[in-house]
């Protein structure tokens, strides 16, 4: 796992999208695993004026979401299709038959869990996945618990993660109480994944996952596992990080990271 810290949310955000681009250059039919929420808008506001102005082409690209609530269709406001459609997808020139989010209305949500995993097989795999982390510290709607082995399935939400994201449907309880969620293997099976994290408020938790012990009572940890993680944090979210003086040492000296330093 390598750790890069960036002087502030926006430049968190930047070099976050740069990645993006970066994989997307080099492969240019890329599968790309995508999340959702406050923290990644300014990534695809990012890359939406990369394609403006820098001519990315996302034509040849596939997207997978990492999850869906279990309830809204995909016109809702509140559902991560929505989301998707309004702070990327409309703004770039990916297919959107290309692009993948879970069926939250499916009348067999088991099948649609299983469909969801072959879809991701059937497209050779994810080759960049993009995640954030909750105030308990999931990745996806892993909640506290989830097997570290865990494929695409429903999950029930931690009253945490209900009081966090209640704010976009104004109100605790106007909010879905189960989201259709890749699984922690499902994630760890990506080539290459990138966690951004910002903000203070996820300081405490953020440093558990990335230098905490590997356990399932914070999924985040599992990218401790992955083959490729990186996370990418602002200053205030790297406050409680031991080994910083490593993390920006390394960022400084790895040949890997010299097209994205200055």
């Amino acid at each position: 796992m390598e750790v890069i810290i960036q002087p502030t949310r926006e430049a968190a955000a930047l070099l976050t999208a740069k990645v993006i681009a970066d994989e997307v250059r080099k492969n240019p039919s890329a599968v790309l695993g995508f999340a959702t929420g406050a923290t990644v808008e300014p990534v695809y506001a990012n890359l939406i004026e990369m394609h403006h102005k820098e001519g990315l082409d996302f034509s040849l690209c596939k997207s997978f979401n990492l999850d869906e609530y279990v309830g809204l269709s995909g016109d809702h406001p509140g559902s991560y299709r929505y989301f998707m459609n309004s702070h990327l997808f409309d703004h770039i020139n990916i297919d959107k038959r290309n692009t993948r989010v879970p069926n939250g209305m499916a009348s067999d949500l088991a099948a649609e869990c299983l469909t969801y995993e072959e879809a991701i097989w059937h497209a050779g795999g994810i080759d960049l996945q993009l995640v954030g982390i909750g105030m308990d510290g999931h990745i996806g709607f892993n909640e506290p618990m989830s097997s570290l082995q865990s494929r695409t399935r429903v999950k029930q939400l931690n009253p945490v993660t209900i009081r966090q994201n209640a704010g976009y449907f104004g109100g605790a309880d106007k909010m879905p109480r189960r989201a259709i969620t890749m699984g922690v293997g499902t994630i760890l099976d990506s080539q290459r994944c990138v966690l951004l994290a910002t903000g203070s408020a996820k300081a405490e938790i953020l440093a558990e996952a990335i230098e905490g012990p590997f356990c399932a009572r914070v999924t985040a940890s599992a990218l401790q596992w992955h083959r490729r993680a990186v996370v990418i944090v602002d200053e205030a979210c790297a406050a409680n990080l031991k080994n910083r003086e490593y993390y920006d040492w390394s960022f400084a000296h790895e040949p890997e990271w010299a097209p994205f330093r200055g």
